[in-house]
């Protein structure tokens, strides 16, 4: 059924049940908005009307109508743009300003923030209310998030994004009028939350009340000891959205031009996360074969995840067992780096610093995990920044990124295959590993390696690859709410399956939350992870154990794939945490 309605002397025909806000943009009348969101592919809006800058005029009502939860209905006149419609926006804006902290220059949003955009837009000069500023404490206990309540405008994306969509119920609004806050059950730090520093909450925050642990500066320092060896490693999803950045358009892929960036920076060398995923690969799917072959526990879940770790490490810490030992691919970039590397360039480890470049703010918790290290004061990885702290640093040392060269990684450690390029996109991981597996298992070769059924942006999807006589069950999830369905399934029984792949945001690593704001915008993330497949196709090397440098590791180093020496090496354990 359709609406009629008439927006500011313009008819208009939608579908009922839409709000006056997509109504009116629709016809591409602009209305301003703060709190509202609107996560198409998620089916989720939140729409508490807090902010109350988007109200508009509607015939017959007496009172002013936010129209970001106003439904529309058969004949509706609405105005947006009255004097009164706009002095209400200006007024509530202003507002929220008397009771914002005034370090825009300094703040980590600074150009990136909605509230400072509109103000601008709405031409606010001057501030008519003044009286008593909230003041609350900082937390940046959690090594991935810095909160800062005091920049809070009670819009509350964040609490949807974490209850809603990833099921984690971190934050909550607590408190009366004007001491009401946004913050985690008995004012907790992060670190003792169940937080799992997805970062989701801060890639939707509108101000800068949620933002990542800056490690810029530590980077810099390193970069400036001459008694360091810097060497730096970067994420498949960082070169579809780096570009971003610089004007590129989303899923433009700027690997060489970021290679050549790093190499202006500082770094003595440059590597390829990538390496380190055809690397997992090889012990992921050994153990998922090992287990086939031997009845150990299925379904193996992939583990490349830290936010998705530290999720079923406090939600379901009875299926311990289940995900495989693996670790991430920096952190076994990094310890490989800090053994075999450092052996054959006759470097002291204790004088290496690893640097990764992820899209992920959860890589800096995994980073400090004290388990990932061979000893206490030499972990696998030393400083994580994201992909936005490294567009900062290209800016800041002033590189013209556009003109950049294309630049190849260093060797070795620096070959890749198409497989572990798509570890950046949902479904990856696992499509990957099948490429593997098949082989290992059949000893025929795959020649059709593409398994577009693992692929695509649905929540859950499930797919029946035959393999050596036997149906594999596989099944996706990306976003931890979806994951939350399918380990509530596996618990009760419900389901079965032989392999799961889990990423915790949404749309995998390529909508992480250290990843160029994106803003729900599902034909970005469609466009990073299109980049990603075709550096996958381009490549004349498109399986992980083909790939002759991870070969090499092992011939040279490590010996045998699930072997003593790569257990101790690129394996870990996992830590039964409460849910707080």
């Amino acid at each position: 059924m359709t609406i009629n309605l008439t927006i500011n002397d313009m008819s208009v025909t939608v579908p009922e049940g839409t709000t006056i806000l997509d109504a009116a943009r629709s016809v591409n009348i602009s209305i301003p908005t703060l709190c509202y969101l609107n996560l198409h592919e998620m089916k989720l809006n939140n729409k508490i009307s807090s902010c109350r800058v988007c109200m508009v005029e509607v015939e017959g009502r007496r009172n002013l109508a936010p129209s970001c939860s106003t439904p529309v209905f058969e004949g509706m006149v609405v105005k947006t743009e009255t004097h009164r419609a706009i002095e209400a926006r200006r007024t509530m804006l202003e507002l929220l300003l008397s009771d914002h902290p005034k370090s825009c220059l300094t703040c980590a949003k600074n150009l990136d923030c909605e509230l400072q955009k509109l103000a601008a837009e709405l031409g606010i000069r001057e501030i008519s209310f003044e009286g008593e500023e909230s003041s609350y404490q900082k937390d940046a206990s959690s090594f991935s998030i810095v909160r800062d309540p005091n920049k809070c405008i009670m819009c509350r994306r964040c609490e949807t994004m974490c209850s809603d969509v990833q099921t984690v119920g971190v934050y909550s609004a607590s408190g009366r009028g004007f001491q009401t806050v946004v913050k985690p059950a008995f004012d907790r730090p992060l670190i003792k939350t169940s937080c799992t520093f997805c970062g989701q909450c801060l890639a939707v925050c509108p101000t800068g009340a949620l933002t990542e642990v800056d490690h810029v500066g530590k980077v810099w320092r390193e970069l400036n000891n001459p008694k360091k060896t810097v060497i730096v490693q970067t994420a498949p999803a960082v070169r579809v959205a780096l570009g971003e950045l610089f004007g590129a358009d989303p899923g433009t892929l700027v690997t060489g031009k970021m290679v050549s960036a790093l190499r202006r920076l500082g770094f003595d060398m440059v590597f390829d996360t990538d390496f380190a995923a055809d690397l997992t690969i090889m012990e992921e799917a050994s153990e998922f074969a090992h287990r086939l072959e031997h009845g150990g526990r299925l379904p193996i879940l992939t583990s490349c995840c830290p936010g998705w770790v530290k999720f079923f490490e406090h939600q379901f810490p009875d299926l311990l067992d289940i995900p495989s030992s693996c670790k991430s691919p920096h952190e076994m970039f990094g310890v490989v780096a800090k053994t075999f590397l450092a052996n054959k360039m006759g470097l002291d480890p204790k004088n290496m610093v690893v640097v990764s470049i992820m899209p992920c703010v959860a890589k800096k918790y995994e980073a400090a995990r004290p388990e990932l290290g061979q000893k206490p004061e030499m972990p696998d990885v030393d400083i994580v920044i994201t992909t936005r702290e490294l567009g900062r640093m290209i800016h800041e040392a002033g590189i013209d990124f556009n003109s950049l060269p294309e630049e190849d990684f260093d060797r070795p450690l620096g070959e890749s295959s198409g497989a572990s390029v798509i570890f950046g996109t949902t479904g990856g991981v696992i499509e990957a590993a099948l490429r593997t597996a098949y082989e290992w298992l059949t000893g025929e070769t795959l020649e059709k390696v593409d398994f577009e059924s693992l692929r695509g942006m649905e929540g859950v999807k499930e797919a029946v690859i035959p393999i050596n006589g036997h149906n594999l069950r596989i099944a996706v999830a990306h976003g931890l709410g979806n994951a939350r369905k399918i380990l509530e399934s596996i618990r009760a029984g419900e389901c079965q399956y032989d392999a799961i792949e889990i990423m915790a945001c949404p749309g995998g690593c390529i909508g992480g939350g250290g990843q160029p704001y994106h803003h729900g915008n599902l034909e970005i993330l469609t466009a990073r992870a299109a980049g990603l497949y075709k550096e996958d196709r381009s490549k004349h090397i498109r399986k992980s154990h083909e790939n002759p440098e991870v070969l090499a590791l092992y011939d040279e180093f490590l010996g045998e794939p699930y072997s003593e020496m790569a257990h101790k090496l690129l394996h870990t354990s996992y830590t039964a945490r409460k849910r707080l």
